[in-house]
């Protein structure tokens, strides 16, 4: 199996500090948020999750619309991710995921088999499925 793509990101000073991808797209602040008693202000590692995953989730429903020949364009569709940090009962943390799926020309059915095929074939999805609950809800606009 040959990779499709790779890419290097480095933190440094944890929740309070920053992120920088090799090619310096990606350059980050981090901050602890305020609902976890930091200071806030900046970004952190939830945010960065659901903002990947939303994109990513995204585009695997898009190109489940393609292989299926349907006429949609690619904002005829929204996801916007959720993603929760809690305690897993053992001095640890885990995540939890919900999934707002909105989707525009289809009927309710036909969104949801869908949203079902693109659960199945992102990489998020695929990477997180049997260690973080993820809940989908999808609706027709």
């Amino acid at each position: 199996m040959s990779t499709l793509y790779t890419t290097r990101v480095k933190a440094v000073g944890g929740r309070a500090g920053t992120v920088r991808s090799d090619d310096g797209l990606l350059e980050l602040s981090l901050a602890l948020p305020t609902g976890l008693g930091g200071k806030g202000g900046a970004t952190n590692p939830e945010q960065l999750f659901a903002a990947g995953y939303a994109a990513c989730f995204e585009n695997a429903a898009i190109h489940v619309a393609r292989s299926k020949k349907l006429a949609m364009a690619d904002d005829d569709f929204e996801v916007v991710a959720t993603v929760s940090l809690l305690p897993n009962g053992s001095g640890g943390f885990k995540l939890a995921a919900a999934l707002d799926v909105s989707i525009a020309g289809l009927e309710q059915v036909a969104a949801e088999d869908l949203i079902a095929a693109a659960h199945a074939v992102c990489p998020y999805s695929n990477a997180v499925r049997g260690n973080v609950d993820v809940a989908i809800s999808v609706s027709t606009r």
